[in-house]
């Protein structure tokens, strides 16, 4: 179906689990060869590596701290020395505790948009260094419907989620004349194992909300990504695109 990503580097930011495990695995199954990047995580990054691997596809495991200069720059050198430039940057490392605003810290507040949304700067500007010399390449940032319809607890994260989608348009504005494409997905609530019974009010409520009645799975957001990093989306760029059942159409009365 996504043929045209065969044999493109595909960088995938915090890919040892969830969204970013399926992201990467979903590029693998397009015949792309996959960066799975992770923080500290080494052994669930090597086995999504490994499997993978058993599938036939192509993936490396690399760490870095991606808050930090000299890291995100021996990330991309070392993608460089694996695979040649970039084709594909998604920016899903994140980090998205709960607490209530009076609660919070400025340590909190900053530590959130190191994670979040220092980190998409860095990656995105290092990406586009060597994409703009190699005639292009797409990059997506997971971005959050929190970042529309915030949620509560997470004023720190509906903020950065903000700021991210932002910098996605701003990026999209500044980067197309080299060819470079800057878009967003917006996952609303996905799936993880034992979430119902962890959070089942939560749950339920957003099932409730949603008009397809469900929440979302992590495979959802990784179609999402194939599409927009695809040649059929080559006239696209600067969009956020919400991936959550619906639940953003909600009647809020």
């Amino acid at each position: 179906m996504y043929s045209d990503l065969d044999g493109r580097t595909v960088i995938v930011t915090g890919a040892s689990q969830g969204i970013g495990a399926a992201i990467a695995r979903a590029y693998a199954t397009a015949g792309a060869k996959v960066v799975v990047h992770y923080r500290s995580s080494r052994e669930p990054a090597e086995e999504i590596v490994n499997s993978i691997s058993k599938h036939g596809g192509n993936a490396v495991a690399i760490a870095a701290a991606l808050n930090q200069v000299d890291d995100v720059d021996r990330l991309f050198a070392a993608v460089t020395d694996t695979y040649g430039n970039a084709d594909v940057l998604i920016n899903n490392a994140g980090s998205f505790p709960n607490s209530p605003l009076l609660d919070l810290g400025l340590d909190d507040w900053q530590r959130m948009y190191a994670d979040n949304v220092e980190s998409t700067f860095l990656c995105t500007k290092a990406a586009s260094n060597t994409m703009k010399d190699a005639g292009g390449g797409s990059i997506i940032n997971i971005a959050s419907t929190s970042a529309i319809n915030p949620g509560s607890d997470h004023a720190h994260y509906n903020s950065a989620k903000a700021a991210v989608v932002m910098l996605t348009q701003s990026a999209a504005q500044e980067l197309g004349q080299y060819n470079i494409r800057v878009n967003a997905v917006a996952p609303g609530l996905v799936y993880r194992p034992g979430l119902e019974e962890q959070w089942p009010d939560g749950f339920n409520r957003y099932c409730n909300a949603a008009p397809l009645s469900c929440v979302v799975q992590p495979e959802d957001i990784a179609n999402a990504c194939l599409f927009l990093s695809s040649d059929k989306a080559a006239r696209i760029t600067g969009v956020t695109l919400p991936v959550d059942a619906g639940v953003l159409t909600a009647m809020a009365y």
